[in-house]
């Protein structure tokens, strides 16, 4: 499975969306949309040649069990999924998505439960919020071998050199002054 490297522009509000499609970048993030418009969305997105990862816990309408994500992997047809939830990340494994899992970093004890659940549902890639700490990047995924992407709070292009620097295969955000 390829995983996404480099800058993902993560699109919040739908005014960023044709910026996004108009990067060099090969895959989108959808943090937030409605169930209605996503089909449209990642048609769109496949039509002028991106990958999109969905961010699942943000998807207004769409729940978060066996038959939401069989609707969103029929119908919707993206290439991945973000979630916090284990069992969404179990389920995007066996419809063969691309699943991300996104874990934020409020203390160590935060740090510790979020390492027991990706040992136990494996997702594909992690991605870390907030990804301005790159000795944490570091040590996660020297812990997990698992890629990481960092995301959250990152404003500058130092950051994001800081974080891929640090190991991390690619850097999420919403800055769209980052997306160039």
């Amino acid at each position: 499975m390829e995983l996404p490297k480099g800058v993902l522009p993560a699109v919040r509000q739908m005014k960023d969306f044709d910026k996004a499609l108009e990067t060099d970048h090969e895959y989108i993030v959808i943090l937030e949309s409605r169930l209605v418009q996503l089909k449209s969305l990642i048609e769109y997105s496949h039509r002028n040649g991106k990958k999109v990862l969905v961010h699942f816990d943000l998807i207004q309408g769409l729940k978060a069990d066996e038959y939401g994500m069989e609707f969103l992997n029929r119908e919707m047809k993206p290439d991945g999924v973000l979630s916090t939830r284990g069992n969404v990340i179990a389920l995007a494994k066996k419809y063969k998505l691309l699943a991300i899992q996104r874990i934020f970093l409020l203390d160590s004890l935060a740090l510790d439960q979020n390492m027991k659940l990706v040992r136990k549902f494996q997702p594909h890639c992690i991605e870390l919020l907030p990804g301005l700490i790159p000795n944490i990047i570091q040590q996660v995924g020297t812990q997990t071998k698992i890629p990481i992407i960092a995301g959250g709070l990152i404003r500058k292009n130092e950051e994001v050199n800081n974080a891929l620097e640090a190991g991390a295969i690619a850097v999420s955000t919403s800055n769209t002054t980052l997306w160039k």
